[in-house]
């Protein structure tokens, strides 16, 4: 089962990679430094260091589905 605090949404527009808040500063509709094409490499098993653009905190994203990255650090309160 996928821990559910250390997953975050995501949206695909236009080829870009959208999260609709940060989970650290909570600045709306954040465009990642993530292309759609990398998260096929993650969901094979590589995993991508991802810089928020607004405030610069990072997490490593370990997976991914349609909707959702989950990364190795806790992003939501259990």
């Amino acid at each position: 089962m996928i821990p559910f605090e250390r997953a975050w949404p995501y949206d695909i527009v236009m080829k870009d990679v959208y999260v609709p808040s940060c989970p650290f500063c909570s600045k709306d509709n954040v465009l990642l430094p993530l292309r759609p094409r990398e998260l096929s490499d993650i969901r094979t098993g590589k995993k991508r260091l991802l810089v928020f653009p607004c405030c610069h905190n990072r997490v490593t994203v370990v997976d991914a589905d349609q909707d959702y990255l989950l990364t190795d650090t806790k992003l939501r309160r259990a």
